[in-house]
């Protein structure tokens, strides 16, 4: 079924709302105030209280609407529906108004504050066209080998023989390679990740993506040359490269070696780790107000990449305890903290909550508490049993603006007020934002 529609307000996930027969419809690639036909998702008859839908046309277009910097994942009806950046269409300004709006508006309506949050974009990002900014990318072969996505909505795989999301560090790896070239076994997942700053094989010698050209097949010629610290992986499998890649974050020229697997959660946009690592460890100071001795929780820590800066960049004496579900990332951290020297961190394993419920007397009291929970969020559990042990600050990263918004709620029923939010666009032509939130009693 095919209807025109005028789209009204931004909604969750990449999507747009109107109303057809007052019934709420919410369309992919569309923006407020367009007037677009719209192609309903089947089945449409049914009596759900809403109906989805995708533009076919744009009849009256957004200011911010722009032609779309990789058409394969613009609308199905333009060939497009291989899927992430659903915000393809929209102008880099267009997104970062976007953004700011959606957190506000989940703030308002789940976390019942109110917030003027303005989200701040990545360097480079702006030059680059918000591409080339994944250093980590994944994809499916397909029946012929071949590198490939999924279409939205179909089985069907789209061969792909580049991937204008990835750093010109990634692509450069994936043609050294021969990644496109595949010859791989129909249906296994592929994987390919580059650290930023890459490190050449020649002298240690490293180079940003803005000093090597984009891939061949995206923006020109890319130069020569060898690569190390990088994997290239199929199905869980290394093929080439290294499986303990080394990640390095600088702030305040301060500089911390990190080794994550490779096949390890890390911060994928190439600047993301420097940003987030830079606000946390500020706002941790800020609230610390030079203490000579501290005590900081960092729970859901992976690697380590906010501890390493925490413990050793917040007092002369922090104590700390951090805690991962994730056995191998724990694994990482403690060789990383290890690597330092650091010897004043319990890293633990486990589920954050249960492992909240038996912590060490000289760790009880925590002076900060630095939370970077998986999209779901802490959750209430975890949210009353931080505010039950009374720091000074709670200091909340968050991947996902309604989970913020949920645990705000928790937080403030339980004695915390937000006194601060910020936001980075580390997924540039998506919908996901990074927000982070410091909470005080």
């Amino acid at each position: 079924m095919e209807t025109e529609v005028r789209i009204e307000r931004y909604a969750d996930q990449g999507r747009c709302v109107g109303h057809i027969d007052g019934r709420v419809v919410f369309v992919r690639f569309a923006l407020p105030g367009e007037l677009v036909r719209i192609v309903l998702d089947e089945p449409h008859e049914r009596t759900d209280r809403f109906w989805t839908g995708e533009v076919t046309e744009v009849i009256e277009a957004s200011p911010y609407r722009v032609e779309p910097a990789w058409k394969l994942a613009g609308p199905l009806g333009d060939g497009g529906g291989v899927g992430g950046a659903d915000l393809v269409h929209v102008s880099l300004p267009g997104q970062i108004v976007w953004k700011s709006d959606i957190i506000n508006e989940q703030m308002k309506r789940l976390g019942h504050v109110d917030t003027h949050v303005e989200v701040t974009r990545m360097p480079e990002d702006e030059q680059l066209g918000g591409i080339h900014w994944r250093t980590r990318i994944e994809m499916i072969a397909d029946e012929n080998g071949l590198p490939s996505m999924r279409r939205r909505g179909t089985h069907h795989r789209v061969t792909l023989s580049t991937m204008p999301l990835a750093t010109a560090s990634v692509l450069k790896v994936a043609e050294e390679t021969h990644f496109w070239d595949g010859g791989f076994t129909p249906g296994a997942q592929l994987r390919i990740a580059v650290p930023e700053p890459a490190q050449t094989a020649e002298n240690d010698e490293t180079v940003s993506s803005g000093e090597v050209e984009a891939g061949s097949k995206v923006e020109g010629e890319i130069p020569t040359v060898e690569f190390k610290n990088y994997a290239v992986m199929v199905d869980g499998e290394l093929i080439a490269g290294e499986f303990l890649l080394k990640e390095q974050v600088n702030v305040d020229d301060h500089i911390w070696n990190y080794r994550v697997n490779a096949d390890g959660f890390w911060q994928v946009h190439r600047e993301a780790p420097h940003a987030l690592v830079s606000h946390v460890l500020h706002a941790a100071q800020d609230a610390l107000n030079g203490s000579d001795s501290a005590c900081i929780w960092d729970l859901y820590s992976g690697a380590g990449l906010f501890t390493l800066p925490l413990a050793t960049m917040t007092s002369p004496r922090t104590s700390m305890l951090s805690i991962e579900g994730a056995k191998p990332a724990v694994i990482n951290a403690r060789r990383n903290l290890r690597s330092l020297d650091i010897s004043r961190v319990d890293a633990r394993i486990g589920d954050v909550g249960a492992v909240l419920g038996n912590v060490p007397s000289h760790l009880a009291h925590p002076d900060i508490v630095v939370l970077d929970p998986p999209r779901a969020g802490a959750r209430k559990k975890v949210c009353e049993r931080v505010a039950a042990a009374n720091p000074k600050a709670i200091i909340y990263v968050a991947c996902d603006p309604t989970s913020l918004a949920r645990d705000t709620a928790t937080l403030d029923a339980a004695g915390y007020t937000l006194r601060n939010l910020s936001a980075y666009d580390i997924y540039p032509m998506t919908h996901h934002v990074e927000s982070l939130a410091v909470f005080t009693k």
